[in-house]
């Protein structure tokens, strides 16, 4: 038994109410509701949370490393009870070994028209996790917090005429960023794990195209 430390308790309060970029903030009406699981659990290299990759083949998003969640079904009782249902449909785990801490602000995906609620809970009683929707995912990882906040592992992504920017990670074999890269960015932020990136010159930057995201330099 493992019960949930104060540190997450203390961030779930911290993130529940953080600024949500203008990019990413919902319209008045409209989207198609959805929820992710920002799962936090204690490995082997320590504190560590729950990736996916998606597989190479689908429509949106193809290869992209992402936290596992989907579409709230009617069936659902709340966005915390759809998280828990598709991430253990895509990585196995057990639910009733997972406890929910909090919830971040909802936020928009503009290209695929999601209004996503971030459920954010800590792994009481950590399971074995595998691809178990193999239409869906091609990996499933725990990707440990100290290889997030690694600066050598940070990484930039430029995004259209190169005016915005945001934050990667490559860690696992799977370089996140997007959605995903922006939430872990600003979690690590809030908990009070991220250190000093590199020099510029030093900091790897890619771009990202339809094709998916391409080196720079």
């Amino acid at each position: 038994m493992n019960p949930t430390p104060l540190w997450l308790s203390a961030l779930a309060e911290k993130a529940m109410t953080m600024t949500v970029p203008p990019p990413l903030r919902p319209p008045a009406q409209g989207g198609r509701e959805s929820a992710v699981l920002i799962l936090f659990g204690e490995g082997p290299q320590g504190t560590d949370l729950l990736l996916i990759q998606r597989n190479h083949g689908l429509r949106r998003h193809p290869g992209q490393p992402a936290f596992p969640g989907g579409r709230i079904e009617p069936s659902d009782a709340s966005p915390e009870d759809a998280a828990l249902r598709e991430a253990a449909e895509e990585t196995g785990f057990v639910p009733a070994g997972v406890d929910v801490v909090g919830r971040l602000p909802e936020l928009y995906l503009s290209y695929s028209d999601f209004r996503v609620a971030p459920v954010l809970a800590w792994w009481r009683e950590p399971s074995e996790v595998r691809p178990t929707d193999l239409e869906e995912v091609a990996a499933v990882s725990r990707v440990p917090v100290s290889d997030l906040v690694e600066p050598a592992n940070r990484v930039v992504v430029r995004y259209g005429d190169g005016s915005r920017w945001g934050p990667g990670f490559r860690v696992d074999g799977m370089l996140v960023w997007g959605f995903t890269g922006a939430i872990i960015d600003n979690l690590l932020r809030l908990g009070g794990w991220e250190l000093p990136w590199r020099d510029e010159g030093l900091t790897d930057v890619f771009e990202a195209t339809p094709q998916g995201l391409r080196p720079v330099g």
